[in-house]
């Protein structure tokens, strides 16, 4: 199995392909990343170093691969944060190419645009981006909670909310949704969700809330199920496999009081999930 991955990358620290390439290598994925930008460290520090690359970076990283026949027999291209418009149509050319070689790939996107605690955190151009023109072409999205309703102008709260909120996100494009980071106000207290809906159904499981945020985790989730639910068609099983390593690989990152995920250390959760979290029908 092979997967294309356009995001950023740090040196120092686990986000973007910095977190999903390891895990995604763990459970006998063959990666091809590609950096959009090239950082000391996570914009979160406030401060850091390193070069962005610019689309026409991506889009001839992207044609050197081709030109060496590594577009052939992709399943997945991934892609997570998208800082503007230049980035956002060499992502796409990206997809097109990939799938031109391989039909049976698909575009799974991580819609980073904010969270419910701060808002939408990233530009007008990056908004109507993701929106209006990356969304409608994924066949895979993976919004938190707040990233679900700024896309299609609902307000998912509860069970029912929210399934329409992912009803009115597949009738954009995608036929698959993982809604990442739901809150229900009725759900059993101390805890945290996690919805996968496909045109067969849709599940959701939840797991103890951690009282801590850590960068990355997002990216470690959107790249585990991809591969999982690319690789089984199972999106109940896939739901339930990405959430066992995640919770293990957060709880192992909380109990040493890190800033930073404890990637590498929690890669055997990766390989042999713990499948203790049952991910239950609701449709």
């Amino acid at each position: 199995m092979r997967i294309l991955s356009i995001q950023s990358s740090v040196a120092y620290g686990h986000v973007g392909n910095s977190a999903a390439v390891f895990p995604l290598q763990r459970i006998g994925i063959e990666v091809m990343p590609v950096a959009t930008v090239q950082f000391s460290n996570h914009t979160g520090y406030g401060s850091w170093r390193g070069p962005m690359m610019s689309g026409e970076d991506v889009r001839e990283i992207v044609m050197g691969i081709e030109e060496r026949g590594g577009l052939a027999e992709v399943d997945a291209v991934l892609s997570g944060y998208q800082g503007g418009d230049s980035i956002g149509d060499a992502i796409l050319d990206a997809v097109e190419r990939v799938k031109h070689h391989s039909p049976e790939a698909i575009y799974a996107c991580d819609p980073v645009l904010g969270n419910a605690k701060s808002g939408c955190h990233v530009a007008p151009e990056v908004q109507n981006l993701i929106r209006d023109r990356v969304v409608p072409r994924a066949d895979l999205i993976t919004p938190n909670q707040f990233e679900l309703g700024f896309i299609t102008g609902t307000s998912p709260d509860t069970l029912e909310s929210t399934l329409a909120s992912v009803d009115a996100a597949r009738a954009l494009g995608p036929s698959t949704v993982l809604v990442t980071s739901l809150e229900r106000p009725d759900r059993a207290e101390g805890t945290i969700e996690m919805l996968a809906a496909t045109g067969e159904g849709a599940w959701i499981v939840s797991t103890p809330l951690l009282p801590f945020k850590v960068n990355g985790s997002g990216d470690v989730t959107a790249a585990l199920f991809t591969a999982h639910f690319r690789r089984s068609g199972d999106a109940a099983d896939a739901l339930a496999r990405t959430t066992a390593s995640v919770f293990a690989l957060l709880e192992r990152t909380y109990a040493a009081g890190a800033r930073e995920l404890r990637l590498v250390e929690a890669q055997e959760a990766y390989a042999h999930p713990d499948l203790r979290f049952e991910a239950r029908q609701v449709r």
